[in-house]
């Protein structure tokens, strides 16, 4: 049966002319005629366009030779693999599409790296995501999330100053592609890193009418509020920083022994890098040095060996290929990378901090203001969900608590009602302030400085954690609460809680905003709702009204609720 659609990688590459000659010189010449490549210009809906097939033969699988030793029996299978890529120009964008074998002809190089990123976090559902590929600055480490089913943003735990996403894979929020006009109502999904792998149009007009719809949305898409985060982290540009950096680079490589640089396999060699079982290093020589893994030890003594100044250009120049086999012959090649990519540098230069990660530098730190910034903000909703009464002067917190639950009809008070510290039994623990009917916990504190509201952060943590981690919280807890509602109130025996709202009023300030937030509590705010976030805790931040007529007075009150939430 015909389909309109397959799924496809693409690639926008960057530094090519939109001509048939310019495209033709992206590929190896070398390569090609070692394939037998066929080269065509095929005539699509009025575009240049450049098409390359071939086939990949061995005589022999790599395995015969060394199963025949083991056995003692001589058998001899031949391995046929295909090679398609196809380059065409849209508006003056050039795009690869390789086919099994054929994006492995187009130089790494040559590749946006941020390009499938970039469509995805302005057209994917933050809520659906089924999977993510981050690396944190300064680990060495590559850090991969699956979520068949979906799942929101926060309980991936991508979200941090020092974590640059690579890659994101969900289901797209309503794009006007060629899928979505034969999918009726079915849910598209899109992988995007370096490339974008998505189901695109087969037709000739409708291919290209999809390149332009990505190429739109990249370009004059704003992100989704809970992914534009991915975009805050960007290269260094400064070009004197830039050269200060290399330079500081390069006197690194001439030293010995270096423990600040280290190896990380690039995001785009994750699956090959698993199924090689060779790796061939070159480097300022012919040569190339056969090993089971990527050597550090090697290309670092070759890099040293190097004249000052051309130590960083051998790293860019020399490459490393992942093979399958020893003979390493080009059908058993897996890939092919530039040798500085593998390595993960810190340089300092003052008191700021830099992170070289696959060929880009990163500052440390360079987000974090910002970050915590638009993680606060995000905490406090215009307008808030709730509204709570103001707190009238004098008025204690435990006062102020019942008031609440008083006059609030299906709310209960937990204000001092603590449960049992399973870590000390002499040891109590504060769940919450308030229950609300739809098992929100609410937190109340009124705060004169940071601390007061360090302690009520903690305590939401601690209060969500120890109902997530100990039967006997959670057991006590529910008790409690039938008990002090006089049954009206069950609450499975399993409870977890699924939000949390912190609400505060700070002396002094007329509302809560993250300006009037103090500066080490916007700290520790972002950091513990990014804590329950990612234990699948929503939180939200809200203010308290304070009021200058005593407390005695008790003055009736309205409180108005967002549509969708209980009362």
């Amino acid at each position: 049966m015909t389909t309109n659609t397959e799924v496809r990688t693409i690639y926008r590459l960057s530094g090519v002319a939109p001509t048939p000659e310019a495209m033709l010189d992206v590929f190896d010449a070398e390569s090609l005629d070692r394939h037998g490549a066929d080269v065509h210009f095929p005539d699509l809906a009025g575009v240049p366009a450049v098409y390359v097939t071939c086939g990949m033969e061995s005589e022999e699988a790599p395995w015969c030779a060394p199963m025949a030793r083991t056995t003692g029996i001589e058998v001899t299978e031949s391995v046929r693999r295909t090679a398609a890529v196809l380059l065409l120009a849209v508006d003056g964008e050039v795009y690869g599409i390789g086919c099994d074998q054929g994006y492995r002809l187009i130089p790494d190089h040559l590749k946006d790296k941020r390009f499938g990123l970039s469509f995805v976090i302005r057209q994917m559902d933050p809520a659906m995501i089924r999977g993510a590929v981050s690396k944190s600055l300064g680990q060495a480490r590559t850090d991969i999330s699956l979520t068949p089913g979906g799942a929101p943003v926060p309980l991936l735990g991508i979200r941090d100053h020092s974590r640059i996403v690579r890659s994101l894979g969900g289901y797209l929020d309503g794009v006007p592609l060629t899928r979505s006009r034969y999918a009726r109502g079915k849910a598209v999904s899109a992988q995007g890193g370096s490339g974008l792998k998505l189901a695109l149009g087969v037709e000739p007009g409708e291919l290209v009418s999809d390149l332009r719809t990505i190429a739109a949305i990249c370009r004059e898409g704003i992100p989704h509020q809970e992914l534009e985060f991915v975009d805050r982290i960007v290269p260094v540009g400064d070009p004197s920083t830039l050269a200060t950096l290399e330079r500081a680079m390069d006197d690194r490589l001439g030293m010995r022994g270096d423990a600040r640089i280290a190896v990380s396999v690039p995001v785009d060699l994750h699956e090959v890098y698993a199924e090689a079982t060779v790796c061939l290093t070159r480097i300022n020589s012919d040569d190339a040095r056969h090993a089971d893994d990527f050597d550090l030890g090697y290309v670092l003594e070759r890099a040293r060996l190097a004249p000052a100044g051309q130590r960083l250009p051998a790293l860019r120049e020399g490459t490393v290929t992942l093979a399958r086999d020893r003979r390493s012959k080009a059908f058993h090649t897996l890939a092919v990378t530039d040798a500085l990519s593998w390595l993960e540098v810190e340089v300092s230069l003052g008191p700021r901090r830099f992170f070289l990660l696959e060929g880009e530098w990163y500052e440390a730190g360079a987000a974090y203001v910002g970050e915590c910034r638009a993680a606060v903000t995000a905490l406090l909703p215009s307008p808030p969900s709730i509204t709570l009464p103001v707190w009238h002067n004098g008025e204690s917190e435990n006062a102020y608590n019942n008031r609440v639950a008083d006059e609030r009809p299906g709310w209960l008070c937990l204000d001092t009602k603590n449960v049992t510290n399973p870590l000390r039994r002499t040891d109590q623990v504060e769940i919450c302030d308030l229950l609300m009917p739809d098992d929100t916990l609410v937190l109340v504190k009124r705060a004169g400085g940071s601390g007061s509201l360090s302690h009520l952060f903690s305590q939401a943590r601690v209060a969500v954690e120890l109902l997530q981690e100990s039967a006997q919280v959670r057991e006590n807890f529910t008790a409690k609460v039938a008990r002090l509602s006089g049954g009206k109130r069950v609450l499975p025996k399993d409870f977890t809680p699924t939000r949390v709202v912190l609400a505060m009023q700070l002396r002094n300030r007329e509302q809560l905003t993250p300006d009037s937030i103090f500066g080490f509590s916007q700290i520790t705010l972002a950091q513990t709702a990014k804590a329950l976030a990612a234990r699948g805790v929503a939180v939200e931040a809200m203010g308290i009204a304070e009021s200058d007529r005593e407390a005695h007075s008790r003055p009736s009150w309205s409180v108005e609720t967002a549509v969708g939430v209980p009362a």
